[in-house]
C-alpha cells in the first residue's frame, strides 16, 4: 500500500499492462506493471516509454542507477537544483521505503510527503517529478534499488534536507538508520534558505 500525506487519490488508470496509481501529492505517480507467470518464472515490462508517456511520464530518462544496501541504510533526501531530475524507482532484490518531498517553494503542497514500499514482490514503481526531494531505507537485508533519472548527477549541484526533520514527520520504521556522513550533516526544511530550493512555477503540477 501506498502513504499519501494530504487529499483524495484519483481512480487508478490502465494504458497497456500498467496502471497508474495516482498519489495525493499532485505529479507523483506510483506504477504497478502487469505480470506474467507461469511455472518457468515470470515476465513484465520494466519500462515503455510509450504507455508511461500516455500515462503522463514524459521524461526522456538519461541515466540508470543501481545502489545496493543493507537493512537500516538510509539515504536522503536528496536532490539537484540547477539540473533538477525526474526520478523512476523500483526495487529487484528485497524492500524498501521510498519517499518523496515536496520542497518547491511557493507550492501547495511545499513540505508535504508520499511514502511507498517498493519491493522485488509487489514490483511496483514510483515516479517523482523535478523539485521534490527524493530518499528511500532499506527493510531488507539486502535492498538493490535502481531508478532513471531526467538528467545526469552533477556532484557540485547536490542538495539535501535531514531525514528526520521533525516538520515533515516521515515514518521510516527505523531507529537508527546508517547515514553516509554527508546526509546525516543535512539541515531540516525551514533553515535551508530559499535561494538553495527548487521554486513553483505557474502551469507545474501542484
Amino acid at each position: 500500500m501506498h502513504n499519501v500525506k494530504s487529499g483524495t487519490v484519483p481512480k487508478e488508470t490502465r494504458i497497456g499492462n500498467w496502471i497508474r496509481i495516482p498519489a495525493d501529492l499532485a505529479g507523483v505517480v506510483v506504477l504497478q506493471p502487469t505480470t506474467f507467470e507461469d511455472a518457468r518464472g515470470f515476465f513484465f515490462e520494466s519500462y515503455n516509454h510509450r504507455d508511461l508517456a500516455e500515462l503522463g511520464i514524459l521524461h526522456e530518462f538519461v541515466q540508470d542507477n543501481h545502489s545496493q544496501s543493507v537493512r537500516g541504510t538510509l539515504r536522503g533526501f536528496h536532490y539537484q537544483l540547477r539540473h533538477p531530475q525526474a526520478k523512476l524507482c523500483r526495487v529487484v532484490a528485497g524492500e524498501a521505503l521510498d519517499v518523496a518531498v515536496d520542497i518547491r517553494v511557493g507550492s501547495p503542497t511545499f513540505g508535504k510527503s508520499v511514502s511507498v514500499v517498493l519491493s522485488a514482490q509487489n514490483k511496483k514503481q514510483i515516479y517523482i517529478p523535478p523539485g521534490f526531494a527524493h530518499g528511500f531505507v532499506a527493510l531488507s537485508s539486502r535492498t538493490d534499488f535502481l531508478y532513471k533519472c531526467s538528467d545526469f548527477y552533477y556532484p557540485d549541484d547536490e542538495h539535501g534536507v535531514i531525514w528526520k526533520d521533525p516538520a515533515l514527520n516521515i515514518d521510516w520504521r527505523v531507529e537508527d538508520p546508517l547515514l553516509s556522513e554527508k546526509d546525516a550533516r543535512f539541515l531540516p526544511l525551514k533553515e535551508i534558505s530559499s535561494e538553495y530550493l527548487p521554486m513553483y512555477k505557474p502551469g507545474d503540477i501542484a
